[in-house]
């Protein structure tokens, strides 16, 4: 049996992803020792400056997810998919000016988003949204340590469950010892270190001699044309689930409230979302230069495909340390966010719970298993945005009116779940409850069979929007 070449050696690469992570570790805990307390552990005292803020914001919302999921999208879903995902990524920025203002206002003292809807809009539904917050917070956690781990498994043969726990450890010894503040000051750091090194891949991507746009345009013509469907239904189902999503991720909010004021807040966020877009952008055109090189490369290593052609050990260890801190910076937010939602509204859930730390830990626990084994989470990642799709418009909707009542908020959300869940695709995504089940697969046109996902999230957006203010409407 042929012994499978690696890119680089990997002992190389384990001490590549110890250094990386130790940086991290003696930073955040060497600064944030300085500022212990309530204040800055949950929401860095409230001091951050728009700079701070803004290579938080981004490092932050950049996760290893940017390596392998844009560029995937776009080997099928062409450059609507890329537009789609680069403005879903970046559109919870633009909409946290104005929910981040109103809570801000309105709840000055708030630390969670979930106080504000206990407070707002009544228990039951402050119930669901943060056991909702915090399970899709788990899986983005989860998600993130398996992509770490199979980026350094596939460059170097390293075990999956070595990059889990070195991982998993280092990022929860800093965060947390050191929480908001501590993750704030590294994410500036691998904000740094982010920004250099996908402008090295850029350079090296776009400078490559294999790749010509005659090339692009011949082999790809599909996923550039303005008649190709996909490109409309894949850009709006991705626009819908990360926009969606990313609205219930609690560490977003924390830095909505760590902000030195409202002036601030309103930057950086502006600022962030002008970073995000061409980032995620340049990663989606990643995946249709790749299948425009080669049809048969596998899409999830899309970037990787075009990227290692080079052969070059730098460029190679350059990809490690891009990993680590985009992972890290992502997972000590999921860390903290979790945590607060813990600490602040937990025994609103459950009067015994005692330790936010101990079911962190327990929650990283199952995170590293499911990170060692290799297993896809991707369904439940779906899920979890189909969850987040109907529960987005009666929550922050909910924030503006204050004749709404919070069952009939409750009832609009369980029509959304219902008729996302008619159109949510099976596991191997050929058929629906609806759609193959319950009704014949071939009474339903196209454009609705072949798009089970896309109608699954649009309906259960949708679904409880028209309801709320048509009943609103009708109550005037």
């Amino acid at each position: 049996m042929l012994k499978q070449l690696y890119f680089i050696n990997q002992s190389t690469a384990l001490i590549l992803v110890i250094l990386i992570s130790l940086l991290f570790v003696t930073i955040g805990i060497f600064y944030s020792r300085k500022y212990r307390g309530y204040s800055n552990y949950l929401t860095a005292g409230r001091n951050a400056g728009t700079l701070s803020l803004t290579t938080s914001l981004v490092a932050s919302a950049l996760g290893a997810w940017i390596l392998f999921g844009p560029a995937s999208a776009a080997t099928w879903g062409g450059i609507g998919s890329v537009i789609g995902y680069s403005l879903g990524a970046a559109f919870p920025m633009i909409a946290l000016i104005y929910l981040g203002k109103k809570i801000r206002k309105d709840f000055p003292t708030g630390i969670t988003f979930t106080q504000f809807i206990f407070h707002k809009i009544g228990k039951n539904l402050f119930k669901f949204i943060i056991l909702l917050s915090v399970f899709y917070m788990f899986i983005f956690l989860c998600a993130e340590i398996t992509a770490i781990a199979m980026l350094i498994n596939y460059i170097s043969g390293a075990s999956l469950w070595i990059t889990a726990g070195l991982v998993i450890v280092t990022t929860l010894i800093y965060t947390l010892y050191g929480g908001l503040k501590a993750s704030i000051l590294t994410d500036n750091l691998q904000f740094l270190i982010i920004i250099i090194l996908l402008l090295v891949c850029a350079n090296y991507i776009f400078n490559s001699d294999f790749i010509s746009y005659k090339s692009i345009t011949n082999n790809s013509a599909d996923l550039l044309s303005g008649k190709y469907i996909p490109n409309y239904t894949a850009g709006l189902t991705f626009f819908i689930a990360v926009a969606a999503t990313n609205l219930f991720h609690q560490g977003n909010w924390q830095r909505v409230f760590a902000a030195k004021n409202y002036h601030v807040l309103n930057k950086s966020l502006k600022l962030s979302f002008l970073i995000i877009i061409p980032i995620v952008f340049f990663m989606g055109v990643t995946g249709i230069i790749a299948i425009s090189v080669d049809s048969k490369i596998n899409p999830d290593l899309a970037f990787f495909s075009i990227l290692l052609k080079g052969k070059s050990e730098l460029l190679y260890m350059g990809i490690i340390i891009l990993g680590i801190s985009l992972t890290v910076s992502t997972v000590d937010t999921l860390v903290n966010g979790i945590s607060s939602l813990i600490i602040v509204d937990g025994k609103k859930i459950n009067k015994n719970l005692k330790s936010s730390n101990g079911l962190v830990i327990f929650l990283s626990i199952i995170a590293f298993f499911v990170a060692s084994k290799g297993f896809s989470i991707l369904y439940l990642f779906l899920l979890a945005d189909l969850l987040c799709c109907a529960a987005v418009f009666p929550v922050f909707y909910g924030f503006y009116k204050k004749n709404l009542k919070e069952r009939d908020l409750i009832k609009s959300l369980i029509l959304g779940l219902i008729l996302g869940l008619l159109f949510f695709p099976d596991p191997d995504f050929s058929k629906s409850i609806l759609v193959g089940l319950l009704l014949p697969f071939d009474l339903f046109p196209q454009i609705i069979s072949s798009s089970l996902l896309f109608w699954s999230f649009l309906l259960a957006t949708a679904g409880p929007a028209i309801v709320i203010i048509s009943y609103d409407s009708f109550k005037r």
